[in-house]
Formats: structure tokens, C-alpha cells, sequence
């Protein structure tokens, strides 16, 4: 058995390869409405506190999104490092998810703050599910107990 077979076998199940395919396919068609029909509810919720012009942040992250939800579908090799880096990117977005909450700004539906704060609530699950639909978490337990082991071993 080759060093990443063990890794390969641990990382992959039916569920969670649906759940990649499905979070990939929802960051896929994000990204298409950043950059198409929904671009103006998106500015929408850029905070004022972004140095940066709104639709360049809505572009970007627009562009972020697809790449991201393409990685997920695509490169099963790497969905290791692609989870965690869907999971940073969940993290980087959540202040704006809270200064849409703090400043009351609705957009997409979310007009009231328990829609705001259920939204808020919901970010982590997006950030878990990244971690746990491409094995990344597991990937790094497993990691870290050998780590461990070894480190032990050598005492």
C-alpha cells in the first residue's frame, strides 16, 4: 500500500462525495450570479468598511467562487487542501455576514434581523461542511495522532 492509499480510502464515502459535489456545485452557481443576475443584491451586502469598490469585491469574490466550486467538482486529487481552502474562504466572508446583521442591510430576502442571524448561524455549517465533505478534517486528525505517535515513539 502506497502512503496516500490509506489517505485516499479514509477520505472517501459515498456521502461525502455527494455533499463535495453538492457544495461545489452550490459555490459553481454562487459564483455564476456574483457575476450575472444577482450582482446588485451582492453589492448589497459588501460592508462600507471595504476599501474596496463594491462590484470589484462582487467580481472577485464572484471569480473565488467559481474556482472554488469548479476545484470541488474536479480535482479529486486534491480535496484535502481544496476543503481547507473552501473552509478559509467561508472564514473570510463571515464579517460580512455580520455587518449585514449589524447594520440591518437586507438583500437576498434576509429584510429581517432573525433571517440576518439565521444566516450568521448558518456560515460554520458551511465551514464544517467543507472540512468534512472533502476529508479534510479527518485528514488532519489522522495527521496529527501519527504526529503524535511518532513524536512519543521517540522519546
Amino acid at each position: 500500500m502506497t502512503r496516500s492509499e490509506p489517505h485516499a480510502k479514509m477520505t472517501r464515502s459515498l456521502p461525502r462525495l455527494l455533499a463535495r459535489l453538492a457544495l461545489g456545485s452550490f459555490l459553481l452557481l454562487a459564483g455564476i450570479s456574483h457575476l450575472s443576475f444577482n450582482r446588485e443584491a451582492f453589492q448589497a451586502q459588501v460592508p462600507a468598511w471595504v476599501p474596496l469598490d463594491a462590484d470589484l469585491v462582487v467580481v472577485l469574490s464572484g471569480i473565488v467562487e467559481i474556482t472554488l466550486g469548479l476545484s470541488l467538482l474536479i480535482l479529486h486529487r486534491r480535496r484535502v487542501p481544496v476543503g481547507w481552502l473552501v473552509a478559509a474562504f467561508f472564514v473570510a466572508i463571515f464579517p460580512g455576514n455580520i455587518s449585514q446583521f449589524v447594520t440591518h442591510t437586507s438583500s437576498f430576502g434576509l429584510d429581517t434581523d432573525l433571517s440576518r442571524g439565521i444566516r450568521l448561524v448558518f456560515q460554520p455549517v458551511l465551514v464544517l461542511w467543507a472540512l468534512w465533505s472533502t476529508g479534510a478534517w479527518k485528514a488532519w486528525r489522522t495527521r496529527t495522532k501519527r504526529a503524535d505517535a511518532e513524536a512519543s515513539a521517540a522519546l
